[in-house]
């Protein structure tokens, strides 16, 4: 992996790629490191429908009533 920052002096960057990256899927991304960024939308539960199997979202299930009931248990 290769990250770096930088103060462009104009609009244009030239990136070299590594050999070893030639062929491949690569993802570039660039950001102001003083912007401010926008709070994430809160995900639920409904947002992961049709992306976990029967058998995983059947665990998550069961996780997530356990830590809830050692949550509320009383100490």
């Amino acid at each position: 992996m290769v990250r770096t920052t930088l103060i462009p002096d104009n609009t244009h960057i030239e990136l070299d790629i590594p050999a070893e990256y030639v062929g491949r899927e690569i993802e570039i991304t660039y950001a102001a490191l003083d912007e401010k960024t926008l709070p994430s939308k809160k995900k639920t539960m409904a947002d992961f429908l049709g992306i976990l199997s029967d058998k995983s979202a059947k665990e998550l299930h069961a996780h997530v009533k356990k830590i809830r009931n050692e949550w509320e248990r009383g100490i």
